[in-house]
């Protein structure tokens, strides 16, 4: 039998059987790989996107058969350890997705991998401290601890100390942690009717995020006066976790079980209410829209939180759609280079950022749709700086290109790391949500 090149039927993906004796086999695991590095060899087309193909294709030609079974199965690892589960060569390269007989999903094969690791091995404290957003977010904003915090971050002598002792690089600027955390100051308002459209519920359950709460609690305020604005009813998530993505890329995924069971029960209950449920970070709205469900399959709470998340850029464009939003816009906000950030991407449903942008008077949007290489955690650590900077590379160029007047991206990470791959330069680097209020006048 022949088979064709690339499916022409849609993408799907099976559940993750992440709690099977077998996904955790050392030797079908190893097989698997095998299988999957030949077919990827073969290809070749990703040899782009990040530094785990071009990583693999160089152990397979530097081995004495030239193929991939003459790869030592120990440098395998080496492979994993580029790949920080974008998706996007599942999203955008692979022929041989599912439904495709050869059925390759690799980022689900790296997560396996990384889950094996973990379960035999555990992780180094560094991965472990940088991957518990929650407790470090709830440390480092304590009064007087934060302000210290901010400044040695700043400081190059502890930067040094902290590459050498955690391995977190020197150079990486790091996110600055908030004197008000977004929960302690946001409020809910009910001032409003819940009016539903076609496609959106006519009331909002935000979800802050610990990057959102801990961070830049700004992107969830900015939030909240864009429902407020437009007169959508909201409430806050009574009560929240860490979403579970950092956890899910280190392959830990028994905590992203416990996470799932802090958040899921609270979530559902807004979901079945009525609720539209909304993040300001694109990782934490995929970890409940694709990831949890496919960890979780049979669960009917989390399916049913999977059906109310939406991207607030989403949220916003259907309810235009529906006719319930306002395009009152009172400021242009001239040339705006925005990048698509990969986990974005990867919830399939168009450009709507770009889309709001566009509707704003005397704006002109430049868009740029490629990894910029810095993931959650890491383009922080020292092995992998210099390959975050290398496979942003491409994106900084396009982005600096127009002169912006703003860099933004949905992914407030990405846009921060972006600017500094741009080095200097005039443009601001504004989220998307803030340049949203800012051309409404808020």
């Amino acid at each position: 039998m022949t088979l064709r090149e690339g499916s022409l039927e849609a993408p799907t993906r099976h559940p993750l059987d992440w709690k099977s004796a077998d996904f955790y086999d050392g030797a079908k695991l190893d097989k698997e790989l095998e299988r999957v590095f030949d077919i990827c060899h073969g290809c070749r087309r990703c040899v782009n996107l990040c530094t785990a193909f071009p990583t693999l294709f160089d152990l397979v030609d530097a081995s004495p058969t030239l193929e991939v079974d003459g790869v030592s199965k120990a440098d395998y690892g080496k492979v994993v350890d580029q790949c920080y589960l974008c998706d996007m060569c599942y999203m955008t390269k692979c022929p041989y997705v599912p439904p495709h007989a050869w059925n390759v999903d690799f980022p689900h094969l790296m997560l396996r991998a990384k889950a094996v690791r973990f379960r035999k091995a555990g992780a180094a404290f560094r991965d472990k401290l940088l991957t518990s957003t929650d407790a470090l977010g709830r440390l480092a904003t304590i009064p007087v601890v934060v302000q210290f915090v901010n400044a040695a971050n700043k400081t190059g002598v502890v930067r040094g100390l902290m590459e050498k002792t955690l391995g977190v690089h020197r150079d990486r600027i790091l996110p600055e942690y908030a004197r008000e955390r977004f929960r302690a100051g946001a409020r809910a308002n009910a001032a409003f009717p819940a009016r539903d459209g076609k496609s959106t519920p006519g009331k909002v359950a935000v979800f802050s995020t610990c990057y959102g709460n801990y961070n830049e609690p700004g992107l969830g305020h900015d939030l909240l006066a864009l429902l407020e604005h437009n007169e959508v009813p909201y409430v806050l998530v009574e009560k929240e976790a860490c979403c579970g993505m950092p956890k899910l890329e280190l392959g830990d995924l028994e905590a992203v079980a416990r996470n799932k069971d802090a958040n899921i029960p609270v979530l559902a209950r807004l979901a079945r209410a009525g609720h539209a449920i909304l993040t300001p970070v694109p990782s934490c709205t995929l970890m409940f829209k694709q990831e949890l469900p496919l960890m979780f399959p049979g669960d009917a709470d989390v399916k049913a939180v999977a059906e109310a998340l939406f991207d607030p850029f989403e949220y916003l464009v259907l309810r235009h759609k529906d006719g319930l939003l306002k395009t009152d816009f009172k400021r242009p906000l001239g040339k705006v280079s925005y990048h698509v950030p990969c986990h974005l991407r990867v919830q399939n449903m168009g450009q709507k950022t770009r889309e709001l942008l566009e509707m704003i008077p005397d704006t002109r949007v430049t868009t740029v749709e490629r990894c910029a290489g810095h993931d959650g955690t890491w383009g922080v650590k020292a092995e992998y700086f210099e390959n975050s900077m290398k496979i942003g590379r491409p994106v900084f160029r396009q982005i600096a290109e127009p002169g912006p007047d703003y860099v933004s991206s949905d992914c407030a990470i990405a846009g921060r790391h972006i600017l500094q791959g741009m080095g200097e330069a005039k443009a601001q680097k504004q989220h998307p949500l803030t340049l949203i209020r800012m051309a409404y006048g808020l």
